[in-house]
């Protein structure tokens, strides 16, 4: 399910170009966040195109279910504490789509109550992420969440 994209040279001059061949496609991983806010979206999404992720974004349940279906992204990242439909409900429901059965759904939420990590678990989601996002780590639980 990973974007195919064609690696784009720019300038580079024609005499260069011959001897160059075919370039292979790179397989770059799709990305679905779907969180509430301007900020944590904001900063998500500069981190997460740094590291050369495809990324797709959603602030609500509705649309972020919609971005998936169209899509089919590699893993979604979705904000527990939305309005509407909660990131606990939306999880529920991709999970229960055999298209995303096996795509990982990782909780980003402000809830550290006792039990809180548990909930997001029997949910469905994959693994949980707790605010205040740490940018040193999210790549990196990133490319542990995609290579499981």
């Amino acid at each position: 399910r990973m974007t195919l994209l064609q690696h784009d040279y720019g300038d580079i001059p024609a005499a260069a170009e011959e001897g160059m061949g075919e370039q292979a496609p790179i397989m770059i991983p799709a990305l679905l966040a779907v969180l509430q806010g301007k900020r944590v979206p904001l900063c998500v999404q500069r981190i997460l195109q740094a590291e050369g992720y495809e990324f797709l974004g959603a602030g609500n349940a509705a649309d972020g279910l919609n971005l998936a279906r169209e899509h089919h992204p590699d893993l979604i990242l979705v904000d527990i504490n939305m309005p509407e439909v909660d990131g606990l409900s939306m999880t529920r429901e991709l999970k229960a789509d055999r298209t995303f059965s096996k795509t990982p759904v990782i909780a980003i939420t402000a809830n550290v109550m006792r039990g809180d990590r548990e909930r997001t678990l029997a949910a469905g989601c994959d693994g949980y992420i707790q605010k205040p996002i740490d940018v040193d780590q999210l790549p990196r639980r990133i490319v542990r969440f995609l290579q499981q």
